[in-house]
């Protein structure tokens, strides 16, 4: 059955992304890898060393006999099998798009083979260059809009001690952009989740358009996002951004000591442990989102013990010599306690390395910026502060 599609090729980049709209990338694998766009499949075109042999051939032959090459490198069963997943793809998704690298060569050969099986199929001007381009300038237009002081739409940060839940806080509201969620990482030294990060480009392109989104839907309300330093793990935030937060107003969640405690026994104990189980119960694969494999000989529990010792170990110069050990000798027993049954030990250590390493750290990095709160409370307080303010 042969779809009589007369939609064009299109280069309204905006729609696509707003839209959901489905498409195939035809890149390589390896390119695929590095950056791509969120719900995208990766279907391509050539293997990363089909790729590679005709380069050589380009830069060696020139364009014509790379063309050939390519041609004769999938052919016949490869390319019966390359067919079968586009066409699969395209009767599941007749409103969909294809595209490449630039929108040349290899989208347009994968368009011309499809047209030739009966499937008409619109591809993406520009292709995978154009749309990333598109989304950095986006974002960075929305940054400066937000910074422009006679704009209702204004970035506010929400800031607080670890441990203060201001990411649950935020989550309650539609004009949040959850930056820890894009990043998939707790922002902290002991942020890291099982699953690991998207790659920089990934998270930048995700980041673009959560907040492409959010301008569209309102363009006039202020985008809620959490005090972040300029790294959440490994995902750098783009500088314009960085620069605009910088600017903007804070609003201070405030939470005493023992329920930072509970809060931080709950996501970085409990949760972690969870996230981890999860990661490694019979079925998966313990393949990271950088592709990495995690030792298939290790429980779940060693993994996250594991986990939890590392990031002590890496906050080391910080605490100094003694803080640390006494915190590792902590940590090390409560270990011990929960791999027989008791977990109420971590309680101990996360509440010193509270009180005595973030704490400090937050109230002079607050103290720096003091001049920009504009509002400071308890969790419901600012819940409170922030509808009165997003209604105005």
């Amino acid at each position: 059955m042969s779809i009589e599609s007369q939609r064009l090729d299109t280069d309204d980049y905006e729609a696509l992304f707003l839209t959901d709209t489905p498409m195939f990338d035809t890149r390589a694998p390896i390119e695929f890898k590095k950056g791509a766009f969120p719900y995208v499949q990766s279907l391509p075109l050539m293997t990363d060393i089909e790729r590679a042999k005709v380069g050589t051939s380009y830069k060696r032959d020139g364009q014509e006999a790379a063309i050939k090459l390519g041609h004769r490198l999938v052919s016949g069963d490869t390319k019966d099998e390359r067919m079968a997943l586009w066409i699969d793809f395209v009767k599941q998704n007749p409103n969909g798009y294809l595209y490449c690298f630039r929108g040349g060569l290899r989208s347009h050969t994968t368009q011309a083979w499809l047209k030739e099986a009966g499937y008409d199929y619109p591809l993406v001007k520009g292709g995978y260059k154009a749309m990333r381009r598109f989304l950095i300038d986006r974002l960075d237009s929305i940054c400066e809009y937000a910074t422009n002081s006679e704009r209702q739409e204004k970035f506010y940060i929400v800031a607080g001690q670890t441990g203060a839940a201001k990411t649950d806080l935020l989550l309650k509201f539609d004009n949040t952009i959850d930056l820890e969620g894009l990043a998939n990482h707790r922002g902290s030294a002991f942020g890291k989740r099982a699953a690991g990060q998207p790659s920089q480009i990934d998270f930048e392109n995700s980041l673009s358009i959560n907040f492409l989104r959010q301008h569209h839907k309102a363009p006039n309300c202020p985008i809620l996002l959490e005090d972040e330093s300029h790294l959440i793990g490994r995902c750098a935030l783009p500088e314009k951004l960085r620069t605009a937060m910088h600017a903007s107003p804070i609003i201070v969640v405030e939470a005493d000591l023992e329920a930072r405690v509970e809060h931080s026994f709950r996501n970085y104990i409990l949760q972690k442990l969870a996230e981890w189980e999860a990661f490694c119960a019979p079925g998966s694969n313990r393949v990271s989102l950088e592709g990495k494999l995690v030792d298939r000989e290790l429980s779940a529990f060693e993994l996250f013990a594991q986990e939890l010792q590392k990031s002590m170990f890496n906050i080391r110069k910080r605490l100094g010599g003694v803080r640390h050990q006494e915190l590792t000798t902590m940590l090390d027993n409560a270990l011990e306690a929960h791999k027989n049954g008791d977990n109420s030990l971590h309680r101990e250590w996360i509440r010193v390395l509270l009180r005595e390493y973030y704490d400090p750290q937050y109230d002079y990095l607050l103290a720096k910026r003091k001049e920009r709160i504009i509002f400071r409370g308890s969790a419901a307080e600012v819940e409170a502060y922030i509808q009165a303010l997003s209604a105005a």
